[in-house]
């Protein structure tokens, strides 16, 4: 048989393959980004106690780097006592706020607390494309509640903004842009909640990815294996069918 008869059967054989790669590529991708999330976790924060808070931010963008980040500390249940831990290249702004009522604290009456706490690189410092910075608050006491939750906004270089602003809602999809929220109830106290999962590359490593992500990467891999095996079984027909 000449060689030539094959031609016509491997290009579309390549063609075939290089389209399942590229679609299986692109749903892998698709569950890195997805898990992409501005984090809080803390290791020993506990109702009624201080602790210290650790956001974790993963760069998301491709081309800009991460310039600032701003957190909403929540005022309905305050956190009277706060510092931030400084970070290499990077200013800290702590602002405080009124109370909408006073509380006590060490039988003090309080009516004042920090609101916001925003974090800003210097000239030429960021957070690159593919990598990731961690920004801790250490402070007290913390409330009797079971969550507590810090809306943050992701300052961008080329002046974007990532709002992570969005409830997370149990039985509901996951929001694009989920809130961080951090446990405090006793069984995890000290576990970050983000029940949309973690942050990217070395982020994402470290938090593990969701149901969601691992289920798209099981699907692309069984779709590229099956996609293979029609491959095999075509090209085994055409070959037949031109056999002298």
């Amino acid at each position: 048989m000449s060689l030539s008869l094959l031609r016509p059967v491997r290009r579309p054989a390549v063609v075939l393959l290089a389209a399942l790669l590229a679609w299986a590529g692109l749903l892998v991708a698709g569950t890195g980004v997805a898990s992409a999330h501005v984090t809080v976790s803390s290791g020993d924060a506990a109702p009624g106690g201080y602790g210290k808070l650790t956001f974790r931010v993963p760069n998301e963008s491709d081309t800009a780097s991460t310039v600032g980040l701003r957190v909403q500390v929540p005022t309905d249940t305050p956190l009277t006592s706060l510092r931030a831990q400084p970070v290499p290249g990077w200013t800290v702004s702590l602002t405080e706020a009124q109370l909408p009522e006073p509380v006590e604290v060490h039988g003090e009456p309080v009516e004042q607390a920090v609101s916001v706490v925003e974090f800003r690189a210097e000239d030429g410092q960021g957070i690159a494309p593919g990598q990731f910075q961690e920004f801790a608050l250490s402070g007290g006491p913390f409330p009797e509640t079971d969550e507590l939750v810090f809306n943050a906004v992701q300052i961008y270089n080329d002046g974007t903004e990532a709002a992570w602003i969005e409830p997370t809602v149990d039985g509901q999809p996951e929001p694009r842009y989920p809130a961080p929220v951090l446990s405090l109830a006793a069984e995890d106290a000290g576990t970050s909640t983000d029940t949309v999962a973690t942050t990217t590359d070395t982020a994402a490593a470290d938090e593990g990815g969701n149901g969601t992500a691992v289920t798209a990467l099981v699907l692309a891999v069984l779709g590229l294996l099956a996609g293979l095996g029609g491959l095999f079984l075509g090209l085994t027909a055409r070959r037949r069918t031109v056999a002298p």
